[in-house]
């Protein structure tokens, strides 16, 4: 287990608290399923279903795959989804969002990154080479700059209900990094966006 993860997880920790145990949680991009193992084992979610587009050569939890585009889920189908920097390596982010809130009923729970200059840009690009080339992961390089991501979920009905900015994802000497990181907690509020 990496720092970095243990960190994450305590910031999703904070970011969940006060919330009822949910029934079934979706793990957007799941990866090696440490998170989705984490989430059960902590009693977060009765039923944690992970999902990604590829697998990797070793796993904690078996992914579901899926072709990048559609999910294979209801509408709504989870309480609670969550993606854990992974929605930057999507061809198409804001696409990839909507049909992830799409499967989103009540909360989701993002954590990625986000920059606000060209200087900010090539580091992130750096950092990602760095953190995914070793396990095969394509670093397509299309960060939320800003905050321009934050429009989707409000018109998909959701309201932010929780936000850390910088996001203490790294100690020591690499929290010079933790600008780049922020994590939310939206909740829909709107009963007919996003529905289809």
């Amino acid at each position: 287990m990496s720092r970095y993860r243990q960190n994450v997880l305590e910031l999703m920790e904070q970011t969940l608290s006060g919330l009822p145990r949910f029934e079934r949680a979706l793990d957007f991009g799941s990866g090696d399923g440490w998170f989705a193992h984490a989430v059960s084992e902590r009693g977060w979610a009765r039923e944690v279903v992970p999902v990604d587009v590829q697998r990797r050569e070793r796993v904690l939890v078996e992914p579901m795959l899926y072709d990048g585009r559609t999910l294979p889920f209801a509408d709504r189908a989870f309480p609670l989804v969550y993606s854990i920097d992974v929605l930057h390596h999507a061809p198409d982010p804001l696409g990839t969002l909507e049909e992830v809130l799409r499967c989103t009923g009540e909360y989701f729970l993002l954590k990625d990154h986000t920059y606000r200059s060209q200087a900010g840009y090539l580091t992130l690009c750096l950092l990602d080479e760095l953190g995914n080339r070793r396990f095969a992961v394509p670093s397509r390089y299309r960060y939320q700059r800003e905050w321009d991501w934050i429009p989707v979920l409000a018109r998909a009905g959701f309201a932010l209900q929780k936000f850390i900015h910088p996001a203490a994802c790294e100690r020591g000497v690499l929290r010079v990094f933790n600008t780049f990181q922020f994590i939310g907690l939206w909740k829909r509020v709107s009963a007919d966006a996003g529905a289809r």
